[in-house]
Formats: C-alpha cells, sequence, structure tokens
C-alpha cells in the first residue's frame, strides 16, 4: 500500500471524524471523567466510532489502535492510529485548537500523519518521504538559528511539574522571545507550518504522538523524545526546527 494511498483515505477519515465534534463543540456536552482521571466526551467516542467504522469498512485486515476504544488486529503490518480529540480540555472550554490525529504505522515505522483542527479547518497532512502540507499547499517549518528568537509552545504546566521537567523548561521560557500554552498537537502543527520553533510535551501516549512525527519530519523539522530519539512510543515528545534541535536537547540533557 502506498503513502500516498494512506494519506488520501487518513486525510478523508480525519475530516469526517473532525467534522462529526463540531455537532457537539460549545453545546455545553457532558464531561466524563476516565479512570485516568483524564476528561472525555461524547464527542469523543463517537467521533473515534465512525472513524473505525470507515477503516473496517475499507482495510478489514488493517489494525487499530484509539484512545477511547481499543486495540484490534494487533499484528496487522498497517496500524491506524486514532485520536479522535486530542486537547479534550481545550474542546470542553470552548477553544478551538483541540484536533483530530490519525498517524499510519506500517511495520510499526510511522510513515504518515494527519492533524486536523476541525473548528478552524486546518488539516496538516504529512509523511516523511513525501512533505507536509496545510489545506494543500506544501508547508516547512521555519529557520531559527537562536533561542532568544524563539517561540515555545507547552500544553500544560501540571504535567510539566509532575513528570520533573519544571526547572528545565522554567529556565528554557526565560531564554526564548515568546512562549505561549494551550498546545497540544496543534503546537506540534505549528512548528511544522513555520509559526512556531519548539513545541514540548511532558506526556504522550501513541495516539498522541503517532501523527506528530511524519508531519512534523515531512516538514523539515525534527520529533524527538527528550533524550533525542525520534520515536513515538517513549512518552514525551519534542518538536524542534534544525537550527535549535541540538541546543534544545542540550538544554533537556
Amino acid at each position: 500500500m502506498k503513502t500516498e494511498e494512506i494519506l488520501e483515505n487518513a486525510i478523508e477519515f480525519a475530516r469526517l471524524g473532525g467534522q462529526h465534534t463540531l455537532k457537539y463543540f460549545r453545546k455545553g456536552v457532558e464531561v466524563i471523567t476516565k479512570g485516568d482521571q483524564s476528561p472525555v466526551t461524547i464527542a469523543d467516542r463517537e467521533a473515534e466510532w465512525l472513524i473505525r467504522e470507515l477503516i473496517e469498512l475499507r482495510f478489514p485486515d488493517h489494525g487499530i489502535i484509539g484512545e477511547e476504544h481499543g486495540r484490534i488486529r494487533p499484528d496487522a503490518a498497517v496500524q491506524w492510529i486514532l485520536d479522535p480529540i486530542d486537547g479534550t480540555v481545550s474542546f470542553i472550554h470552548g477553544i478551538p485548537l483541540y484536533t483530530t490525529l490519525i498517524g499510519v504505522l506500517v511495520g510499526g515505522k510511522p510513515v504518515a500523519g494527519v492533524i486536523y483542527a476541525p473548528a478552524m479547518d486546518e488539516l496538516t497532512d504529512g509523511a516523511p518521504d513525501l512533505g507536509t502540507r496545510l489545506n494543500g499547499s506544501t508547508v516547512r517549518v521555519r529557520s531559527c538559528g537562536h533561542l532568544n528568537e524563539a517561540t515555545l509552545l507547552t500544553t500544560d504546566r501540571k504535567n510539566i511539574r509532575k513528570h520533573g521537567f519544571e526547572p528545565r523548561v522554567s529556565d528554557l521560557m526565560k531564554k526564548v522571545r515568546v512562549d505561549r500554552t494551550w498546545g497540544d498537537a496543534y503546537g506540534h502543527m505549528m512548528v511544522a507550518t513555520g509559526r512556531a520553533d519548539i513545541m514540548f510535551d511532558p506526556i504522550l501516549n501513541i495516539w498522541d504522538a503517532a501523527a506528530l512525527l511524519p508531519v512534523v519530519q515531512g516538514a523539515g523539522g525534527h520529533f524527538l523524545d527528550v533524550n533525542g530519539k525520534p520515536d513515538i512510543h517513549t512518552g514525551n515528545g519534542i518538536s524542534v526546527v534544525p537550527g535549535l534541535k541540538d541546543e534544545i536537547l542540550q538544554h533537556f540533557s
């Protein structure tokens, strides 16, 4: 199965799933607390079911891993990794920076990703071998070689503290030109599309990370963990432009 075909289908599925979430956006949807204390809504669960059904109809021999509805066919060569709403806190608060994520692994390797922000109708798709696009137009990370010129994005300070990154992130914030939060996957999209230089996530599950690596790499950037490994399984992630990669990794070492 060619990467182009994977991306074509992933774009379609992400658009349909993401647009479904708009039925509930800013509508006072009930919030449920999951066992891990993270929030979920009917929008998350319905959107994932919709995407899973589309995959099952078109690719019945492929595997699926979803945040809300688990895993099927774990031994399949092709795995679709789904996060129907990345940034559920943003969604609940009516902030349009939440996204629908689809990453595709072939033989365990991330080959394609889609980050779709339905409330703003911004869709970024990418693959390391094909490049990255925003709403169909090719995009690249921007050039930045000095922290005092950089824009740093993060998701939330609570998890930064919880996972032991507070001293390093606080120091980094003093060195950059601008820092902002409300990140989640939209922050990684901003790096890939040339609107920010660094995005740091202190904790990522596979459904958070699988779409990010191909999109950022396809745009000429780096997606790494704090040890410099380009991996979606290690539990944290940094998207960064090439000119800042070494300095950022030294900062977290």
